[in-house]
């Protein structure tokens, strides 16, 4: 073994025992190994949340649900994904669906970058892999917005491949049970992925098993503030908790504060309908429809004026409804609504280079719209509707 290294160069056996040497390599100290770990799999088959997409091992079910759950709580997930699978149950269906009917199927889930790779990666299926996804996590890689997560998520459970993944859960098992000091983030997690891919081509049984095993014991019970070492079933194996870092580990280094963005919204609406514009693809919330909107980073005075100008109305006619705050993963938008009649207006222009279309939009057709959670928000702000989001969720 290398001084300092987590695994050793060549296993012994199949189960290989891992070795860890503190600081200086003074003293060597023993760490579990693959057999160790294996009472994982009976408590996971014994105790695991019973979720729809654990039903089946169909890859594209799969592929949809690992990709719904990047970033994004179980419980936000659940109705998305049951709708989806409903209304587009196969990958075939997924490749032949207008790019309109994905996002807004995908409408307040949030990271919509999400599902415009889906699309795209689901019509490489099709016609590059006639209808069939490729089995390995090698060959997954090669499909849009698929990484190395999701690649071992979709090549483990429907495919039996002993590929690894790491997600938040994963990494955070991983780094209490080998008492792993360094950011999982940053320097450690090369270190977690390499257990990882140790431990998924040892364990005895199922490698889809395996690795939702690690996931849930991360989501229940090895949880980041509170872990509940009682009812954990490899607690006596784990690193952490011997040593009494268990909540210190895993580190990561802190998140930078979210950049403000000053934004304002015109709702402009009618008792029958509104206008709504729809955002560039390129651009942050592409492809979505929302109210009118500019960024003010002036303030919101004369971010309106402008904006009322573009859209030929008078800013005299604008009323003050209040603000929205949504946060996103990088950024604290902070819009300021503002609401006028529609009128009879049959033709409008564009309100800035961030459309690139522009429709009055009856209201009973709302629901057909891609839009962001964020819309939600708006819309009720300036009380044009009770906008009921159904199992929709403010994410993104």
């Amino acid at each position: 073994m290398r001084c300092g290294s987590l695994i050793p160069d060549t296993p012994k056996d199949t189960a290989w025992s891992v070795a860890h040497e503190d600081l200086g390599c003074k003293r060597r100290r023993a760490v579990p190994d693959a057999r160790e770990l294996e009472g994982l799999l009976a408590w996971y088959r014994s105790a695991r949340r019973d979720l729809p997409w654990r039903r089946s091992r169909d890859p594209y079910a799969i592929w949809v649900s690992e990709t719904m759950l990047q970033q994004t709580r179980v419980d936000t997930v659940v109705p998305y994904y049951e709708r989806f699978l409903e209304q587009l149950p196969t990958v075939q269906s997924l490749a032949e669906a207008s790019e309109d009917r994905v996002l807004t199927l995908w409408s307040g889930l949030g990271y919509y970058r999400r599902a415009r790779m889906l699309h795209a990666a689901a019509r490489r299926v099709v016609h590059a892999h006639r209808g069939s996804f490729p089995r390995t996590a090698q060959g997954l890689l090669e499909l849009e917005g698929v990484g190395r997560y999701t690649a071992g998520a979709v090549a483990s459970i429907a495919f039996g491949q002993r590929a690894a993944l790491v997600d938040g859960n994963v990494a955070r098992v991983v780094a209490r049970l080998f008492a792993i000091e360094e950011d999982v983030k940053g320097r450690g997690n090369a270190q977690i992925w390499s257990i990882a891919e140790r431990l998924v081509a040892a364990v005895r049984g199922s490698p889809g098993d395996w690795n939702q095993a690690l996931m849930e014991l991360g989501a229940t019970v090895c949880t980041p503030r509170a872990p509940v070492c009682a009812e954990c079933p490899v607690a006596a194996a784990c690193q952490a908790r011997l040593r009494g870092l268990e909540r210190r580990i895993p580190r990561l280094t802190p998140k930078k504060a979210p950049r403000a963005l000053p934004r304002v919204a015109v709702v402009l609406a009618s008792a029958s309908a509104l206008l709504l514009a729809r955002r560039k693809r390129e651009v942050l919330f592409g492809g979505l429809w929302e109210p009118p909107g500019a960024d003010a980073p002036d303030g919101p005075g004369a971010a309106l004026e402008a904006l009322a100008r573009q859209l030929g109305i008078d800013p005299r006619s604008l009323r003050s409804m209040g603000e929205v705050e949504h946060t996103l993963s990088h950024r604290r938008m902070k819009v300021a609504v503002v609401c006028a009649p529609l009128g009879r207006k049959r033709r409008w222009p564009l309100p800035s280079a961030e459309y690139d279309a522009i429709e009055v939009i009856p209201r009973v057709r709302l629901a057909l719209y891609a839009r962001a959670s964020l819309v939600t928000k708006i819309l009720a702000v300036a009380e044009v509707a009770k906008v009921r989001a159904r199992g929709l969720r403010s994410t993104g």
